[in-house]
């Protein structure tokens, strides 16, 4: 079975007038499974995971609903306040939902770096965990330091790289990159996502990704791998069959089943 593990819907009513801004053209619309249904028939995807794009439990309420009512969408990663005081209780309540697998919290555009090595997240981490919930880390480079800690005080945390991370392909800083993902991978619980590659590219062609997915293959292995297409934002640097054959042609055909497929089954618990 074929999953996308990382993909995203959205109404432009409920941004606020927040990202993406109109300049984006081919994103700045409404985004909903019947939009992405007809590009799974011809991919041969027959489950996704829906990941947030906001940060707002308002939003995590539309994804599940979404989820109830789409048979597609096999998971949902969510989001929540870790650090509010109620942050155990809002959990506790939003993974009655079955198809809650997961929080995202938005590290990308949090100005402190280290957010994610405060102890006050301690609670919320906990509340993840007794709730059998994994942890999306949305970060660039420069948070993998901060990662590897969090990741190393919560052993038993599940916790998934998305888009390697964002590496700045676009510069070519490759081996910026390359050492704290080794170190991070070297961590039995880090997984990390094959998706988002083609956006951090700039002008180059989409062959400049090659070597930074091949990096995110060597150093987590097929079994810690997890493709995704990040769809929509893919469609400001790519388009769906292109890069599903773009990542099968990286991919040893061996491996292709986990990466795939059964890895995301495997840490979503899907």
């Amino acid at each position: 079975m074929m999953i996308d593990a990382h993909q995203h819907f959205w109404l432009l009513k409920d941004r606020q007038g927040g990202w993406p801004p109109p300049e984006l053209a081919a994103i700045h619309r409404d985004f909903l499974p019947p939009d992405l249904a007809p590009q799974f028939k011809d991919a041969g995807v027959e489950g996704t995971v829906l990941v947030q794009s906001l940060p707002s439990v308002e939003d995590t309420r539309f994804m599940l609903d979404l989820a109830e009512h789409t048979d597609f969408i096999l998971g949902v990663v969510g989001w929540v306040d870790l650090k509010a005081a109620d942050a155990p209780s809002v959990i506790a309540r939003l993974a009655r939902a079955p198809k809650l697998k997961g929080l995202r919290p938005m590290l990308q555009d949090i100005s402190d770096d280290d957010w994610i090595t405060d102890p006050a997240l301690d609670p919320a981490i906990e509340a993840m965990q007794a709730n059998s919930l994994v942890f999306d880390a949305l970060v660039l480079p420069r948070h993998l330091g901060s990662l590897e800690i969090f990741a190393r005080r919560y052993p038993d945390l599940s916790i998934v790289v998305d888009h390697g991370a964002k590496p700045v392909i676009a510069e070519g800083l490759y081996s910026e990159w390359r050492a704290p993902m080794q170190r991070l991978a070297a961590l039995d619980n880090v997984w990390c996502k094959l998706s988002g590659l083609l956006t951090e590219k700039g002008d180059q062609k989409p062959q400049a990704v090659r070597p930074y997915a091949e990096t995110i293959l060597e150093l987590f292995g097929p079994e810690r791998t997890v493709w995704g297409s990040d769809w929509p934002v893919l469609d400001l640097a790519g388009d769906y069959a292109g890069w599903i054959a773009q990542c099968r042609a990286i991919v040893p055909e061996a491996d292709h089943a986990n990466v795939f497929g059964g890895n995301a089954r495997r840490f979503y618990r899907l």
